[in-house]
């Protein structure tokens, strides 16, 4: 008997920041696993559209700066034209400024909350409006991190947004469970991407952060895949309101 707790066949996701990375590979999971994707970004996702369109299904470009709330109505209405609707959210465009807190600028503050929290709220809010009024169950994903569970230093705003998000993941939980729609997050611990190369780069640094993962080795995008497919799927319809940490056993040490 083919299991279908994990088939996506027919479904249709949103995920925005799927150039490279964390979005690339979740883009990656859901597409094998049957899903059309929409894959919204600043620039072209050439390298990801070309994969996923290999693995049999169909991928939409939308170009959009996620720094304000004003693309959200035509990733919408893009979407509902090519596929009809959306079924699955993938909230994990993000940014991140460094600098001491007493140093902290209100432009830096502004910028990443803006992307982090005030967008993926308002889209969030369209992609459940659309799911209701049309009587369809909706799986949204929230791209949380170990921020959302931990200080960090030199990230204001960052550990802001991503605490904020925990939080956030909760309440739409609490209002739209009702309505068909699940609303998880997914808390990456240290993944081999663009973004910690620096760190992987350092030797010493790499040391520290290795000796304190019980796994003993970084994450990869593949990593993230499984849990997106598992929060999208029906295999967790009765999960609700629950960041699932994919951190190597970091939280745990």
């Amino acid at each position: 008997m083919k299991n279908t707790l994990f088939d996506l066949s027919g479904k249709t996701a949103i995920i925005t920041g799927c150039n490279t990375g964390l979005g690339q590979g979740m883009a990656l999971g859901l597409a094998e696993a049957g899903c059309n994707i929409v894959g919204v970004n600043r620039r072209p996702p050439e390298e990801t559209q070309r994969q996923v369109e290999a693995l049999g299904v169909q991928f939409l470009a939308i170009e959009a700066d996620l720094g304000s709330t004003a693309p959200i109505a035509e990733i919408l209405q893009k979407t509902e034209e090519q596929f009809g609707t959306a079924d699955i959210l993938v909230n994990n465009a993000g940014i991140i400024r460094r600098a001491d807190a007493l140093a902290f600028t209100e432009q830096d503050w502004d910028d990443v909350l803006d992307v982090n929290l005030k967008s993926l709220f308002f889209l969030s809010q369209a992609f459940a409006r659309a799911c209701i009024n049309k009587q369809r169950q909706g799986k949204i994903i929230n791209i949380a991190s170990m921020l959302s569970f931990q200080g960090g230093i030199r990230v204001p705003s960052y550990t802001a947004s991503k605490s904020g998000l925990l939080g956030l993941t909760r309440l739409m939980a609490n209002e739209w469970a009702s309505q068909g729609i699940n609303v998880n997050a997914i808390a990456p611990g240290y993944m081999a991407t663009n973004n910690t190369e620096a760190l992987r780069n350092d030797p010493e640094r790499s040391k520290e952060i290795l000796n304190r993962i019980p796994a003993g080795h970084w994450g990869t995008p593949e990593d993230i895949a499984g849990a997106a497919i598992f929060l999208a799927s029906s295999a967790s319809n009765y999960v609700h309101g629950h960041t699932l940490a994919v951190d190597g056993g970091w939280l745990a040490r």
